[in-house]
């Protein structure tokens, strides 16, 4: 059976790092940037669906709501796809538990994912004008407490890229990391489930 994933761009290391767990499968990716415009999430993987049509058995997305206010999960029933559960990349890596208690001890936190620390610039700094003008930065993160940055890596450069990222913010800084297991294990489960 020929399987596709659509996965978000700030997906795309991850999933290759756990290919190998995972029945065969192409990948097509949207660019992470539309986090900033999530309204353009949803026609961006139509047209990737539009392209791929008649190609595949089964397809699967890899993306939360992200922002979408469930147009995301709308399509999913219109075109019969299944996707990763949860609302964002966040719950992918950290697991739905495990991220629901993070929230819970503190409702302030802004998350930091390896991508997003590799991206910190192109996809906080400059999309919110912070870059020109950092006297936005309470307004944008006065409300906030602390910067969690869940890795999905042990790489020293990108932790210290998000502890750059919290002093920038203003923000206490916790790192827990999460590795790739949860994330891993649903996408092997969800693929698992299509191939079946």
């Amino acid at each position: 059976m020929s399987v596709l994933i659509i996965a978000c761009g700030a997906l795309a290391r991850e999933i290759g790092a756990v290919a190998d767990q995972l029945p065969a499968f192409d990948l097509r990716c949207v660019p992470a940037t539309l986090h900033n415009r999530p309204e353009q999430i949803v026609p961006a993987i139509e047209t990737v669906l539009d392209d791929t049509g008649g190609l595949y058995d089964r397809t699967i997305l890899a993306f939360g709501d992200c922002g979408t206010g469930g147009a995301l999960d709308r399509l999913c029933d219109a075109r019969g796809l299944q996707r990763l559960p949860g609302a964002h990349c966040y719950a992918f890596f950290a697991g739905p538990p495990v991220f629901d208690t993070m929230m819970g001890e503190e409702l302030g936190t802004f998350f930091l994912t390896d991508f997003l620390a590799r991206q910190f610039d192109s996809m906080v700094m400059r999309p919110l004008g912070l870059d020109r003008k950092p006297e936005l930065r309470d307004m944008y993160f006065g409300h906030y407490k602390r910067l969690v940055f869940m890795s999905q890596t042990q790489d020293p450069d990108l932790l210290a890229k998000a502890v750059s990222a919290a002093r920038t913010l203003g923000l206490q800084f916790e790192h827990r990391p999460t590795g790739l297991a949860p994330f891993a294990r649903d996408l092997a489960r969800l693929s698992a489930h299509l191939a079946a």
